[in-house]
C-alpha cells in the first residue's frame, strides 16, 4: 500500500472539468488519493504539481524534480495530450520524455504510474487527427511501459470513457463522472478496492455541444488565440497542492 503519492502532469491531472462548489478542482488524482487513504490503515499523504496547458517538456523540466524531492512511493505521470494538439508532434519524443520520468521515478524508489488520457476524438473539431496521433502514442506507451515497477493505465483504450456523458461542455476535459471512472481504473490497476458508490456519481448536464457557434466562440477561438500568441491557460498558475499533505479519508 502506498503512503506518499505525488502526481505530475497537465489539466487532466490538475482536475479541470471536475469543479466543486467554490471553484475548487478535484479530479481523478484527488480521488485516487482518497481511495488509497480509505484502503490504508496508515496515514496517506498526497501532492499534486500538475498545471493546465503544460506541454510534456515543461512538465518534466518543472515538476519532476520537485516531485522526486518529496520522496514519493507512488509517482504518477500523464502528459503529452497538449503536444498531440500542436501542428507537429513526434511520438518518439513524447515517449522519450515519459521514459525519463519513469527512469527517474524508479531510481528514486517510487512505483511509477503512467496514464494515457481518455479519448475525446469523436467530440472534437479535427478529431480524426487526434485519433490517429492518440492511437500511435497509446500503442507506443504499451510497448515501452509494461515493465516491473510501472503500472500503465490505458484510459485511451477505455471505450466506455469515450462516451459523451463522461466529458465536460468543452468536449476536451473529463467531467466529474469521467474523472471518477479514471480514478476507478487506476485503483483497479493498483489492486486497491474502489470505494462503493463511485459508479453512482452523476455528470453535470452540458448545455453546449460541439459544432454550435457558442461552442466555437467560448472554447475553440480562445484556444486558437492562445496558440497564435504563445500563451497557455496555465500561465502564472501555481500547482494546487505543491507539497505532500495528509489525506482525510
Amino acid at each position: 500500500m502506498f503512503q506518499r503519492y505525488v502526481a505530475i502532469g497537465d489539466s487532466f491531472t490538475e482536475g479541470v472539468g471536475d469543479e466543486l462548489q467554490g471553484g475548487r478542482l478535484r479530479g481523478w488524482a484527488d480521488l485516487v488519493a482518497l481511495g488509497l487513504a480509505a484502503a490504508s490503515d496508515a496515514p496517506v499523504s498526497y501532492a499534486n504539481l500538475a498545471v493546465r496547458g503544460r506541454l510534456l517538456g515543461p512538465i518534466v523540466a518543472e515538476q519532476l524534480e520537485p516531485a522526486i524531492s518529496q520522496a514519493p512511493d507512488l509517482l504518477s505521470i500523464c502528459g503529452g495530450g497538449n503536444d498531440l494538439m500542436r501542428p507537429r508532434v513526434e511520438i518518439s519524443y513524447v515517449i522519450d520524455l515519459l521514459g525519463q520520468v519513469v527512469e527517474r521515478g524508479l531510481a528514486s524508489g517510487a512505483h511509477v504510474l503512467v496514464l494515457s488520457g481518455g479519448n475525446p476524438s469523436r467530440h472534437l473539431p479535427m478529431g480524426a487527427v487526434m485519433q490517429r496521433r492518440g492511437d500511435r502514442l497509446a500503442e507506443a506507451a504499451r510497448d515501452a511501459f509494461v515493465r516491473p515497477g510501472v503500472t500503465l493505465v490505458d484510459n485511451w483504450a477505455d471505450a466506455l470513457l469515450a462516451d459523451a456523458r463522461f466529458w465536460s461542455v468543452d468536449k476536451l476535459h473529463l467531467n466529474a463522472l469521467g474523472h471518477t471512472r479514471v480514478a476507478a481504473n487506476v485503483l483497479d490497476a493498483l489492486g486497491v478496492p474502489v470505494p462503493a458508490g463511485w459508479a453512482e456519481v452523476e455528470a453535470a448536464a452540458g448545455d453546449r455541444v460541439q459544432g454550435t457557434a457558442a461552442y466555437y466562440r467560448e472554447y475553440v477561438l480562445p484556444w486558437i488565440g492562445r496558440r497564435l500568441t504563445g500563451r497557455s491557460s496555465g500561465d502564472g498558475r501555481p500547482p494546487k497542492r505543491p507539497t505532500l499533505e495528509l489525506v482525510d479519508a
